[in-house]
């Protein structure tokens, strides 16, 4: 309390309160313009306010205005962050209806075929079985076991593969034998009539090379690499290069793209439209050695070791097995999607355990002679229309 002799009596007057409140912020600039107004002079009569008093009311007077300018500063920083975020709210905002409208642009005109498109261009929907031409005397990469009556391989579960992404069950998928002639006019033999059968796919290991496209065979993009390597009977003499093969008899399969380097390095070359024949006439003493890829051979040295000696040739070239599609266009964008898929997606192994199943487990512990390439080839993302909610290549 502050006193003052008013002459007849002491008068006590209150010191100004403490500045314990928060003031409201739309109240903030006209109370500033109220403090820094001069003050009222006192009424006549009443008694002068002491030093001691002035000097208490400036500086509550000054903590006030202090926290007057502290509120709207802070009510012009919110109001900054507030227009700022609008702001920003609202370019997010239109680039999405930006986006979305050149994303149904481009579906709409000229833009990519859509999945749905592909299909009924492929005519997929209309089929009721997919049928595949398939090897099956191919031990790891193609092999059908007649008592059992079960297919398997690697060929057999990328087969499995483009099946499911087509919408088609294990049940609907037919599976037939083909002879290595036949991979290009996509004819198999129907097993119990002997028919010729006419199939969607070929999935055969199939080698993609540039003299098969100019002949009209549709590839889809490479879905295994592996090379050329040979098979003697155990005893034979150490083949490190295909010179070693010089003026000896050596079979493979017919439209093969191993006997243009036996041709070169002047070997004996017998034809053969099953891997299996050529494996007969080596046990058989007709042939010294039997020559294709190596991902076939390592699956007839894995089936009988103790028979066969399997030979790296050391050659730097790869074998690129593709599937066949037949003049479809739209069925090689879809078997290219799952593809695709398959390599970009982290969290698709299909491919992965189609490998580690059957040829990975084929590799001789001891020699370690190359069956195939551990990862899938990279494939190159196919053009496929598509929302942006929608996306199906992931």
């Amino acid at each position: 309390m502050a006193e003052y002799d008013n002459g007849d009596e002491t008068v006590r007057r209150p010191a100004p309160p403490p500045v314990s409140w928060r003031l409201p912020r739309q109240f903030a600039p006209e109370l500033i313009r109220m403090l820094l107004r001069s003050p009222p002079p006192p009424p006549p009569g009443a008694p002068e306010a002491t030093a001691e008093e002035i000097a208490s009311a400036n500086i509550a007077q000054q903590d006030v205005i202090e926290e007057v300018f502290s509120e709207v500063e802070r009510e012009l920083v919110d109001d900054r962050e507030y227009r700022f975020k609008a702001w920003r709210l609202a370019g997010l905002g239109l680039l999405i209806v930006l986006t979305l409208a050149v994303a149904l642009g481009r579906l709409l005109v000229g833009g990519p075929p859509s999945v749905a498109e592909l299909r009924a261009q492929a005519g997929v929907d209309t089929w009721p079985v997919l049928r595949i031409g398939v090897k099956d005397d191919q031990y790891g990469t193609a092999y059908y076991d007649q008592e059992k009556r079960i297919w398997s391989g690697f060929d057999i579960d990328v087969a499995y593969m483009i099946a499911e992404d087509l919408g088609f069950r294990r049940a609907d998928v037919r599976f037939y034998g083909l002879e290595s002639e036949d991979r290009a006019r996509m004819q198999a033999a129907d097993p119990t009539t002997g028919d010729r059968v006419p199939v969607q796919l070929v999935i055969a290991s199939y080698s993609i090379t540039t003299d098969r496209k100019s002949a009209g065979v549709r590839f889809s993009q490479p879905y295994l690499y592996t090379e050329q390597s040979v098979i003697t009977l155990k005893g034979h003499r150490p083949v490190s290069a295909l010179q070693d093969l010089e003026n000896q008899r050596v079979c493979t399969l017919s439209t093969s793209t191993s006997q243009t380097a036996l041709d070169k390095a002047k070997a004996k070359v017998t034809q053969k439209n099953r891997v299996r024949e050529c494996f007969a006439a080596l046990d058989a003493g007709d042939v010294e050695a039997v020559s294709t890829d190596a991902a076939i051979l390592a699956g007839w040295k894995h089936e009988f070791p103790d028979k066969y000696e399997h030979w790296d040739l050391g050659l730097e070239s790869n074998e690129r097995w593709g599937v066949n599609v037949g003049e479809n266009p739209a069925l090689e964008t879809l078997v290219n999607l799952t593809l695709y898929r398959s390599f970009a997606d982290p969290e698709d192994s299909r491919w992965e355990k189609a490998y580690e199943k059957n040829l990975q487990s084929e590799i001789d512990p001891k020699k370690k002679t190359p069956v195939a390439v551990g990862e899938q080839p990279r494939v190159e993302r196919p053009e496929v229309g598509f929302l942006p909610w929608e996306d199906p290549l992931g």
